[in-house]
């Protein structure tokens, strides 16, 4: 099984360090290559669906061209983005193309505030400290998963891990940098001593924890489990999103003079995201077809990897709340339960100075129908 192990992420100026240097899962059996080097953007599909709803009416090309920066790969983690160009919805939303930049970045909250790109993928954690240390005029518009998918994992041939006071006495394999930090909230979180555990700094890929010289690795629910388990372990998570640390991912990250000065635009293009993602969601089979077979198609990937990826970050994407009010909101309680958490890892920050889910909220009230239970 060959892997994909980006290097660790370091910048230098801390606001922009990504904490996306985990080794991410591209699919069993994949065979890489320069993984990690920048791939040119797909193309967009083929038209015929129904006009974007939730912004005004586009004529063929209105908005020109946008370009999204990706956090990682063209691997299975943007299956809504690869819906929505090959269905054409971004087309009938009144754009000539949306760039999907691939990744990895040190910084999509960097790109765009440089105006190297319109929309960021990005994390609460990264955008808020842009906006806290350096002021940046940024804003979250929404985020495709309602949960992050960090976790503690740890396996059943080892020492199982499944609740925070389980942590005390264990040694964890923690990534340094950015991980620790968010590793320290989630301790915080629990109101456990750091000094309770042993800490060990490893790198991106769960190694240590298959040869038991730790008995928790920091991961990602979607991707390092299913490794070890390809591997004749049986993974055991426990997730941070639901054990007092509920930070999203993958957020879209605009410029505050993007919302004032493009509001259609950001509109049309949020419409487009949603209608691809909920297609992505409805047929992870087909998801992953995309992303083996079209955007991903230099990488190796597995159909049936991507798929069983698929359906593990269908439990990130989809809640009770985005079935109540649309995919990509994040409810008042939601964004107050974030903005706690980045307090834990010391991040102190308004949620009115992060968040601008108007434009979901105008889209959603236009057209109810893109509300997918």
């Amino acid at each position: 099984m060959t892997l994909l192990v980006p290097p660790p992420h370091q910048h230098p100026t801390g606001p922009g360090t990504s904490r996306r240097g985990f080794l991410r899962l591209a699919g069993l059996g994949v065979g890489v290559g320069a993984a990690g080097v920048a791939l040119a953007a797909c193309g967009g599909g083929g038209s015929g669906s129904a006009p974007a709803s939730g912004a005004a009416s586009a004529a063929p090309g209105q908005y020109g061209t946008l370009a999204l920066q990706l956090s990682w790969i063209k691997n299975i983690e943007f299956a809504g983005e690869y819906m929505a160009d090959s269905k054409g919805y971004y087309k009938t939303a009144g754009f000539d193309s949306v760039d999907l930049v691939t990744g990895p970045v040190d910084s999509a909250d960097a790109l765009v505030l440089a105006k190297n790109v319109d929309v960021g993928l990005s994390a609460p954690d990264a955008t808020a400290r842009f906006i806290t240390e350096q002021g940046a005029p940024l804003k979250i518009i929404g985020s495709t998963f309602q949960k992050n998918p960090f976790c503690i994992l740890s396996m059943e041939q080892g020492t199982p891990i499944r609740t925070p006071q389980d942590l005390i006495g264990k040694r964890l394999g923690i990534q340094a940098g950015t991980n620790q930090q968010i590793f320290a909230g989630f301790l915080k979180a629990n109101n456990i001593d750091p000094g309770q555990v042993q800490q060990v700094v490893v790198q991106y890929e769960p190694t240590p924890l298959t040869e038991k010289s730790v008995d928790g690795f920091m991961a990602y629910t979607t991707n390092e489990p299913f490794l070890i388990k390809a591997d004749g372990f049986t993974p055991v998570t426990l997730p941070f999103a639901d054990n007092g640390l509920p930070l999203t991912a993958e957020t879209f990250t605009v410029l505050q003079e993007t919302i004032e000065n493009d509001r259609d635009k950001l509109k049309a293009f949020l419409t487009a995201e949603i209608k691809g993602w909920n297609d992505a969601v409805a047929d992870p089979k087909a998801s992953a077809e995309l992303a083996v077979n079209t955007y991903g198609k230099d990488l190796g990937l597995d159909v049936a990897g991507q798929t069983e990826q698929m359906q593990a970050q269908n439990e990130l994407v989809v809640s009770p709340d985005t079935q109540a009010n649309g995919l990509f909101t994040l409810t008042p309680a939601l964004q107050e339960n974030i903005v706690n958490a980045l307090g834990n890892i010391g991040i102190t920050i308004a949620a009115a100075d992060l968040f601008d889910l108007t434009l979901l909220d105008e889209i959603y009230a236009s057209d109810p129908s893109l509300i997918k239970a």
